[in-house]
């Protein structure tokens, strides 16, 4: 989504195009993948030559292709940390962040919606879009573990223009590539280290499927999971209770020392409405993991800043060349505004959401997030980068619990 304040230049930053304002399905879609392609480029990501694909579409029978894996050549998921910090006076302070050298921990992420091929599902060819999610989402969590993401034959745009819920048989196919893709891993690269899942949109639908299917159900398996963060999938739950909708054994987390536990909600700028694709049970991005049960239920939603009812102030983190800020010089690849919004969970008229609000301070000149997708999306686009320096936060605490 376009930020308040971008520059007009597409060399110093990018623009959500204004086809991305209104309307649904492979358009809307399109548009966002136009500028996330132009963050590669103005990045200078380079894009990893992944297993051929055959003439229809799907990988050559080679293997997992992956689009993060430790070690790699050209790992989007290892991509630099170095971060400015702009206050509200225009203050900058650069900082230069590092992976962590030896992590014990590892991150399995599972991407959005970033295909617009035009069959149902998408080949596994590694695409710019793919990569500039990971290194949109993902590569942050490379500070407290090492960061592994399958390619999977996700919907694409024009299968999710049929809706949600309208082509139950793409779901099936993109969830059985993921799993395929966390056998593999599971069974050649995981040596029984504990796992960080993390999930954004259809990303965090395949990982609802692949948490309820293989993770809940498995004693052992539970045991390796230190957390899962899962951001605009629609977590479910009875009212009032932190499990029993989506999982039977995995509950919502009540704190940052937790672990074995989600965290998950969908950000929004004011109420949900009734039609919205998030934070409402049972419709919109519940159908893509297969979740159409509404009554009894509600969405979850975790606090990632104070895993509380409370209000508290988020630390989000933007590429920089999507989130310019007016007259203030930034030269990292990542721009931070610390207390520019707070966050707090609110339940209200069915929905339950992660309210984000501007704090408003006059004269502030950081870019402000806006639903210009349409009020059914909320701040989907930014459920991540909201609140990325909180989740990596969140995951070094559940990690020394872990270990504790």
């Amino acid at each position: 989504m376009r930020r308040d304040g971008a520059g007009r230049d597409g060399a110093r930053a990018a623009r959500w195009p204004p086809g991305a304002r209104c309307g649904r399905g492979a358009s809307l879609v399109a548009s966002v993948l136009a500028l996330l392609a132009g963050i590669v480029v103005m990045a200078g990501i380079a894009v990893a030559s992944p297993p051929a694909a055959s003439a229809t579409g799907a990988a050559a029978p080679t293997g997992t292709v992956w689009l993060c894996r430790p070690g790699m050549a050209n790992d989007p998921c290892a991509f630099s940390l170095s971060s400015t910090t702009v206050t509200a006076s225009g203050a900058t302070t650069v900082s230069s962040q590092a992976p962590a050298a030896s992590s014990r921990f590892d991150c399995f992420y599972v991407y959005p919606t970033v295909s617009t091929q035009k069959a149902d599902n998408a080949n596994l060819k590694v695409q710019p879009a793919e990569t500039a999610a990971a290194v949109s989402q993902a590569s942050r969590f490379s500070q407290v573990c090492r960061v592994w993401a399958p390619m999977y034959h996700q919907r694409t745009a024009a299968s999710l223009a049929k809706g949600l819920g309208g082509d139950p048989a793409a779901d099936q196919v993109a969830y059985a590539s993921l799993l395929s893709g966390w056998q593999d891993y599971l069974a050649h690269d995981n040596d029984g280290r504990p796992v960080i899942f993390i999930g954004h949109s259809q990303g965090a639908a395949m990982l609802i499927r692949l948490l309820h299917q293989q993770i809940d159900p498995s004693a052992r398996l539970r045991k390796l999971m230190v957390s899962a963060i899962i951001l605009g999938g629609n977590v479910q739950v009875p009212q009032g209770k932190d499990v029993g909708g989506s999982f039977t054994h995995i509950p919502t987390c009540a704190s940052a020392r937790q672990t074995g536990c989600v965290i998950a909600y969908s950000s929004f700028g004011s109420t949900p409405p009734s039609t919205s694709n998030f934070g409402r049970p049972g419709q919109g991005v519940s159908l893509q993991s297969d979740q159409d049960r509404s009554t009894g239920q509600q969405v979850a939603c975790v606090n990632p800043v104070n895993f509380s009812d409370g209000t508290g102030a988020l630390v989000p983190y933007f590429l920089s060349a999507t989130a310019a800020v007016p007259g203030v010089k930034v030269s990292t690849p990542w721009v931070s505004f610390p207390g520019k919004y707070t966050a707090q969970c609110v339940s209200r008229d069915g929905a339950t959401w992660l309210q984000v609000t501007s704090t408003g301070v006059p004269g502030d000149p950081r870019p402000t997030v806006t639903a210009n997708l349409g009020p059914d999306w909320g701040y989907h686009l930014d459920d991540v980068n909201l609140a990325l320096g909180d989740l990596v936060h969140d995951v070094g605490q559940q990690e020394a619990a872990y270990r504790g």
